[in-house]
């Protein structure tokens, strides 16, 4: 057999692989075939939800587990040797791995990505390949490793047994972030989308360094008590009892299986911190103060810890006369790594000035198209009062009896220093409306609020708008915010995919960053943000998938114009669809969506996509005093405006109505009405038209949503396309009783006519002529679908009988 027609499979099995173990490459440890590095992008058409095909290495590799030196495309017999090395090389960038090959059985093409080869590209033989010795000695003399940086960076990652293997960008994090200190970097900053495991890639980075002793005393530093928790029973859990929080109050709390644990801490009696554990974990606020007492860190000498790592490193941390800083200060000899999903660059705060550049970074947009993170679409819903202002008549008197300053009251002031209380009430009505159309009112929710105030008016709304499921259970809305005891002890309960309540939860910050909800599907923004660091941090909320509960996307609902950061080219995570309802519009987004062609994704599934989901399936803002809120009632709002944004061929936001761009996507189809009846007329099988619209990403079945669902497709594309009077299919179906068109059948054909006829009366059948129509009610009460074709003498005149039946239903309109 010749090589050439050899397949992939043979190649790999008779050529690649037999001259990878001749080199010295161990099929067990160091080998690993038809590698799957992304998921598959989930891509969001209406309600079906489909993932993409992901990527997939053919070999890579391994010097050691998770440490990748070579990546190999292969080809069958038919390609040269050389076919595959422009793939490998996409591949091999995106998993960080510096040598390339490309072969088809033959032999080797070697592209060298380090360029310290004498060529960038080359041939071998299947008997020159490199072995993994010589691999790792150019790697490491390309990196310029000591031997003392060699041991630390061949340090073993942590490994359960349990099969549960980092994701590629993590590896690459981790280890770019270990050559780093390895080769003597001290301040190191990592960059990784919220829902990313940014604390699962900290846990191995700190593993490896702890176990190759590089780094002996460890401190873990985070703002928010739920994310030394979570962390200490779950991604820290291997630590052991070398770990302990500093804290003075100890703590019982559920791990993931289910199981309790109580967190060792290390502070006793009198605030002394005992110093013989090696992992510390703590909170700025409960080891800092503007008290000289309060500054607990004190307690630890400069050079106690050797690394200190610290979590979502853009807030307190960054900026430089910040309290929180000066706990990295007192600790500056110690190597310092942050980690954070939006890096901070403001005139006031720098976290790259401090950390320098970004070892590695791994975007939203690049969690979203590797099909790691949740897509969303976004409701943008305009009130007149935020677009228009308010200024409130002269002598209005607000509930206290004084008067209301004459002034324009814009969005910035609304439920901040001027309440509106209709206005509460209709953004709870709208959000409400939302959860009814999408059919599940469970859904997890999150409603950011201006304040803790408006937080609690806005749960009140939500109970009112929602009394049936309050009557159920008085969970179903909760406000959970910083001095809200009540609702803090239900934050658990609102993260855990297996809890049912709270399910609409209201807030003001304190879930805006580390709290990992992987639920929830629905984000409403009922306050400006005018941080781009934290609205990526408000986004994250919804973009970790829960496949358990198939929650594939989730919904931003944006009351206050905060999704404008969308243009800003900070943001690096575009929206599969934006939709701006008008008052009487439903809320829910229509189910057609135009794609971004740059990206390449059709209109329809294609043949490599799996369906995943699918219909049928079924913290305080200042610290200055207060200013008094005026509430103002009895002021009328509305929503105004009707617009949906689709992103066009460059990705931009192109705006125009439903109903126009249908009538566009129709016009470059059929020209002219004529040319539309003469494609009608002259196609037996209605159908095939409407699926060739579906294809291009038309869809006339939300068209008849808008328009009107008694009309069939003939009078939808004859209407919005063309201006025609529509007739209802009721309408067509009276037009052809009156004409009588049955009179030349016999009684058992006539009836088979007249139910075929009923049957698009109610529910717009265009496949009359097919056969298997008969199959079900109320033909299957008449008799055998063969029994009743043979009332029209044939097959032939049964379907020509058919045909005229149509043509009767569509003379007379258009």
């Amino acid at each position: 057999m010749s090589r050439s027609s050899l397949s992939e499979a043979d190649i790999c099995t008779k050529f690649i692989t037999p001259a990878l173990a001749e080199a010295g490459w161990d099929i067990v440890t160091q080998i690993r075939q038809e590698v799957s590095f992304t998921k598959g992008r989930i891509i969001v058409r209406g309600k079906l939800v489909t993932r993409g095909k992901g990527k997939r290495a053919d070999y890579v590799l391994y010097y050691k587990p998770n440490i990748p030196l070579a990546l190999i495309e292969a080809k069958d017999g038919s390609h040269s040797v050389g076919d595959g090395i422009q793939q490998a090389l996409d591949y091999a960038e995106t998993l960080d791995i510096p040598y390339v090959f490309s072969s088809n059985g033959s032999g080797f093409v070697f592209h060298d990505r380090t360029g310290a080869s004498g060529e960038k590209e080359s041939n071998l033989s299947l008997k020159a390949f490199p072995s993994p010795a010589d691999l790792w000695a150019r790697y490491a003399a390309w990196k310029g490793f000591s031997d003392e940086a060699e041991r630390v960076v061949l340090q073993d990652y942590f490994d359960d047994g349990s099969g549960k293997a980092p994701r590629y960008y993590q590896v690459n994090a981790v280890n770019a972030a270990i050559e780093a200190i390895a080769r003597g970097r001290d301040r190191v900053l990592l960059v990784m989308a919220t829902g990313t495991g940014k604390t699962y890639t900290a846990f191995q980075i700190i593993w490896r360094l702890w176990k190759a002793k590089q780094k002996k005393r460890i401190l873990f530093l985070a703002d928010r008590n739920v994310l030394i928790d979570q962390t200490m029973v779950n991604d820290f859990r291997p630590f052991g009892s070398t770990m302990a929080k500093l804290s003075a109050k100890s703590k019982t709390i559920e791990r993931s299986d289910g199981s309790t644990v109580d967190l060792a801490t290390a502070i006793g009696p009198k605030r002394r911190i005992d110093t013989s554990y090696e992992i510390y974990l703590g909170l700025y606020q409960a080891i800092t103060g503007p008290e000289e007492a309060q500054k607990l860190y004190k307690e630890f000498s400069s050079d106690f810890f050797d690394l200190i790592v610290i979590d979502e490193c853009h807030r307190g941390s960054a900026a430089e006369d910040s309290a929180w800083r000066e706990i990295l200060n007192h600790f500056s000899s110690a190597t310092q790594i942050g980690l954070t999903a939006t890096p901070k660059e403001t005139e006031y705060a720098s976290n790259s000035d401090y950390f320098g550049e970004p070892v590695y970074s791994y975007s939203l947009k690049q969690g979203i198209r590797d099909g790691f993170l949740a897509p969303y679409k976004v409701i943008k819903i305009h009130i007149d009062r935020d677009v228009e202002g308010y200024r409130p008549e002269k002598g209005t008197l607000d509930r206290d009896g004084e008067e209301v300053e004459d002034r324009i009251y814009n969005p910035k002031d609304f439920d901040r220093t001027l309440v509106l209380d209709q206005r509460t009430k209709l953004v709870a009505a709208r959000v409400t409306e939302f959860l009814k159309e999408s059919g599940d009112r469970f859904q997890k929710t999150i409603v950011f609020c201006v304040d803790e105030e408006h937080a609690a008016r806005m749960r009140q709304a939500l109970i009112n708008e929602n009394k049936d499921l309050v009557d159920q259970n008085a969970k179903y809305v909760m406000r959970i915010t910083g001095s809200d005891q009540e609702g803090q002890a239900q934050l658990g309960n609102f993260i855990d995919p297996e809890s049912r309540y709270p399910v609409l939860v209201t807030t003001s910050r304190l879930l805006s960053t580390g709290v990992d909800a992987q639920t929830c599907r629905l984000i409403v923004l009922d306050r400006p943000v005018g941080s781009m660091t934290e609205f990526k941090q408000i986004v994250g909320r919804g973009t970790r998938v829960h496949e358990d509960t198939r929650k594939f996307y989730f919904t931003l609902m944006d009351f206050r114009g905060a999704t404008n950061h969308f243009a800003d080219p900070e943001f690096d995570g575009e929206p599969v669809q934006i939709y701006e309802p008008g008052e009487f519009d439903p809320i829910t987004p229509p189910d057609d969506v135009s794609s971004d062609e740059e990206d390449d994704i059709p209109p329809v599934p294609g043949p490599d996509e799996i369906v995943v989901d699918r219909p049928d399936i079924t913290i305080t803002d200042s610290f200055s005093e207060p200013r008094r809120k005026v509430y103002v009632d009895g002021v009328p709002v509305a929503v105004i405006s009707e617009r949906i944004e689709y992103l066009d061929a460059n990705g931009k936001l192109v705006t125009e109505s439903l109903r126009d761009f249908t009538r566009n996507t129709l016009r470059k189809h059929y020209v002219s009405l004529e040319a539309f009846l003469r494609r009608w007329n002259e196609t037996d099988r209605k159908q095939a038209i409407i699926d060739e619209l579906a294809e291009e990403g038309l869809s006339l079945e939300v068209l008849s949503d808008e328009v009107g669902k008694g009309l069939d497709p003939f009078d939808l594309i004859c209407h919005v396309a063309f201006d025609q009077p529509p007739l209802t299919r009721q309408e067509r179906a009276t037009n052809v009783r009156k004409r009588d068109v049955f009179t030349r059948y016999g009684d058992q054909a006539r009836a088979v006519l007249e139910a075929l006829l009923a049957k698009y009366e109610d529910e717009g059948l265009l496949n009359l002529d097919d056969p298997q129509v008969l199959r079900i009610a109320p033909f299957d009460q008449m008799g055998t679908p063969m029994q009743l074709v043979r009332q029209f003498g044939s097959r032939a005149n049964f379907e020509s009988a058919v045909h005229d039946l149509q043509a009767a239903i569509y003379s007379g309109g258009a």
